[in-house]
């Protein structure tokens, strides 16, 4: 059986979409400046209204920073899905297998429980590439530490 330890990375490691983050913070940061612009340069409206044009650029961006928010943590004793509203940690024996399927939007976890977790931090959206060998070395790290967790008795 060849050893797979070299195509392991070093943990921790935090997957992300780069790109697309780096994408999506610098369209918040435009919206947010120019909406704000233009709701305190343009005449004839009052500070209720200019108020509100810069509420709304903060919620635009805000949106936007909750988009680029997704990341996989992968450390010594498991995993953390950050998606969108909501974080899970889950031990390694608990992830059965790693999926990336062409045509999948992000990476699935099948877990021990018998559902799929979807993990938004590897998306093949801008940087293809770059996705599927994130998805490959989680893959590679779940494989190696699944059987680490302790045994469980047979009742």
């Amino acid at each position: 059986m060849p050893d797979t330890t070299p195509d392991l990375p070093a943990l921790p490691v935090t997957f992300r979409p780069g790109r697309t983050r780096a994408v999506l913070v610098v369209i918040a940061a435009v919206t947010l400046v120019t909406v704000s612009a233009v709701g305190l340069l343009l005449a004839g409206l009052g500070p209720g209204e200019r108020l509100s044009f810069v509420l709304t650029a903060f919620v635009l961006a805000g949106v936007l920073l909750v988009l680029a928010r997704p990341k996989v943590v992968a450390d010594e004793s498991g995993v953390t899905v950050v998606n969108l509203t909501n974080k899970r940690r889950l031990e390694w024996p608990e992830i059965l297998r790693v999926n990336l399927r062409p045509g999948d939007p992000w990476v699935f976890l099948d877990l021990s429980d018998g559902t799929s977790l979807p993990a938004l931090g590897i998306q093949p959206g801008i940087a293809r590439q770059r996705a599927i060998a994130d998805a490959r070395a989680l893959r590679a790290l779940a494989e190696a530490r699944s059987g680490a967790g302790p045994e469980v008795p047979r009742g």
